[in-house]
């Protein structure tokens, strides 16, 4: 049977412990990370915490919603045991009808039924790290290859010891003045974020240094549940110039191939990153978006209305 249990009333330890043994548990479910960025969350439960869901929840004009928070790619179900299309249908009819519109991500073991609306395939691409490091690199595109070379002749230089903030700061002021919709807000809580799986140990920040010894590219890395996450990235002139962001990423495949690890690129939707992760030999691999609008259709025309005139 599966429960709708509000914040106060989910055991965390209980829930921490369902997503640690599941088959799917990512970094993103566990209570602490959902506790930073939706203070609000709530939760399906089946059984004695067997399988869980977790519900990130909004309200706007008296309107109850589910939103997916940022820098989550993916939540969804997540079971100690074999997940069936079935057991995904059947979290789908659980959620509470309170929400009306629902935009949420479900996960990559979460297989919904070809036949039930509302799912579109999101991609993500993952490369599997238990080959040994001259074994991965021979499924390297040879675009990438000559990438690499470039920025070894470079004198471009590794370092593991960079501040997350490092980072942040190299983001916002490049790529992030292209990305309007990140505001403050968003910035602290990736900060807060970043600091939380640093002091939790969970986390590898690997930079690339200029002839200069000044920061070109860097990259935040989080551990969990047998996976390696590509979380958070930035890169500056310097660095589109020398292919510094290959070498990184080649850099943690190096450290980290011949082992029980599967490096998550977190994306991608857009064509470009996606060749970007190809390149590597990495698998594409989809997951659900739900989207559910159950708003009475004048308010449904209302809010059409209203995203026009913003445009």
């Amino acid at each position: 049977m599966i429960k709708y249990l509000r914040q106060d009333e989910i055991d965390v330890d209980k829930w921490d412990q369902c997503i640690s043994h599941s088959v799917n548990g990512m970094i993103y479910a566990f209570s602490w990370y959902l506790d930073i960025v939706n203070n609000r969350w709530e939760a399906l439960v089946e059984g004695d915490y067997k399988r869980v869901m977790p519900l990130t929840p909004g309200k706007k004009a008296n309107i109850n919603y589910l939103f997916q928070p940022p820098f989550t790619q993916q939540l969804g179900i997540f079971s100690t045991s074999h997940l069936t299309s079935q057991v995904v249908n059947d979290f789908i009819k659980a959620i509470p009808s309170k929400y009306k519109l629902i935009e949420i991500n479900l996960n990559t073991y979460n297989k919904p039924d070809s036949q039930t609306t509302g799912f579109t395939p999101w991609l993500t691409h993952e490369l599997d790290l238990i080959s040994d490091y001259d074994t991965i690199t021979k499924n390297y595109s040879n675009n990438l290859k000559r990438n690499l070379k470039k920025a070894r002749q470079s004198k471009l230089s590794i370092s593991e010891h960079v501040r997350p903030e490092e980072l942040i700061t190299i983001f916002k002021e490049n790529k992030g003045k292209e990305l309007k919709h990140l505001t403050n807000y968003h910035y602290d809580l990736l900060r807060r974020l970043i600091n939380v799986m640093v002091y939790k140990n969970t986390a590898s920040v690997i930079g690339a240094y200029d002839e200069t010894n000044s920061l070109c590219a860097g990259a935040f890395f989080v551990f969990s549940n047998r996976k390696a996450i590509f979380y958070f990235s930035a890169t500056n002139d310097t660095a589109k110039e020398t292919g510094a962001m290959p070498l990184v990423i080649d850099y943690f495949i190096q450290k980290h191939a011949h082992s029980h690890i599967t490096l998550d690129f977190e994306g991608s939707n857009d064509p470009g990153l996606a060749r970007f992760y190809k390149s590597f030999g990495a698998t594409q691999i989809t997951y659900p978006h739900l989207y559910l609008n159950k708003l009475n259709p004048l308010f449904r025309f209302g809010l059409s209305v209203i995203k026009k005139l913003k445009n």
